[in-house]
């Protein structure tokens, strides 16, 4: 997994490294800004803050755009949760917005580059060091897990008997992001013949997890247990749900942390079966 998109658990939230940096980022930008522009009493901070908006706002329309097939009323476009945002697309709404304030106003120019230069050096320093210094081209991990009935179970030769891309979706029952987005991938799983879905419980008992597929109508393949819950740690998964996409090699190509929608893992699933 790429180190931004470990997630970290804050009590009962959970967030991914490169969201905790974005917001480093920001502040480092907007202490900044105020600092050059305190002189002659220009604040920047509103200009950093409608950026940013404008930016999440403009790579939301992007994504939905693209994938709007995927979703099925008006009111999903508008749920944020399943993450689903074009980033290249939003910095690039972002930045067009800050070059018409840095034109626009003169008088601006100098707290708001400095805030906008602090703030991107910030994030090259954290995440982009983060990011060479990853190990690149992670394995599917060969950790024992457990199915249902207590036989033990390899990712990696389940893997090679299907000889196709896999899907791992990291869950449990007391999560209610995981409860929302199991239908859809219950779905998903029987419509897809091209992908594996395996789903790997975190640290729940074999009667709690039958008592939720009963209560919940569920019908899963491929579900095993992870105990002890090391599986998760070795892919970086503190926080629940978390979505890993491996090629038919079990070379890792995406993640999702937090709740799916049937567009961003349509997404991510163009991915690794075109």
């Amino acid at each position: 997994m790429n180190s931004l998109d470990r997630s970290i658990a804050l009590g009962p939230l959970g967030v991914s490294l490169g969201q905790l940096l974005l917001i480093v980022a920001m502040i480092v930008a907007l202490i900044v800004g105020a600092w050059v522009g305190r002189r002659r009493q220009i604040s920047v901070g509103d200009v950093l803050f409608n950026a940013l908006l404008i930016g999440v706002i403009g790579a939301r329309i992007v994504f939905v755009a693209r994938y709007w097939q995927s979703y099925d009323t008006f009111w999903s476009w508008l749920d944020i949760r399943d993450r689903g945002f074009e980033s290249l697309a939003g910095l690039a709404i972002a930045f067009t917005y800050l070059a018409w304030r840095f034109w626009r106003q003169p008088a601006m120019r100098r707290p708001l580059g400095a805030a906008v230069l602090s703030g991107a050096l910030a994030w090259s320093m954290t995440a982009g060091a983060l990011t060479l210094t990853a190990p690149r081209g992670a394995s599917l991990p060969a950790i024992p897990l457990a199915a249902l009935d207590g036989s033990p179970v390899a990712l990696p030769t389940v893997l090679q008997a299907s000889d196709r891309p896999m899907v791992v979706n990291l869950w449990a029952s007391w999560c209610p992001p995981c409860r929302r987005e199991m239908p859809m991938l219950e779905q998903a799983q029987q419509a897809r013949n091209d992908v594996s879905f395996v789903f790997v419980n975190q640290g729940e008992s074999v009667d709690a997890i039958e008592t939720f597929l009963q209560r919940e109508s569920l019908s899963l393949d491929h579900l095993y247990r992870d105990p002890d819950m090391t599986f998760g740690r070795e892919v970086g998964a503190m926080a629940m749900p978390t979505t890993l996409y491996y090629d038919a090699d079990g070379q890792l190509v995406d993640t999702h942390f937090g709740e799916l929608s049937r567009a961003t893992l349509d997404r991510s699933l163009e991915r690794i079966a075109p």
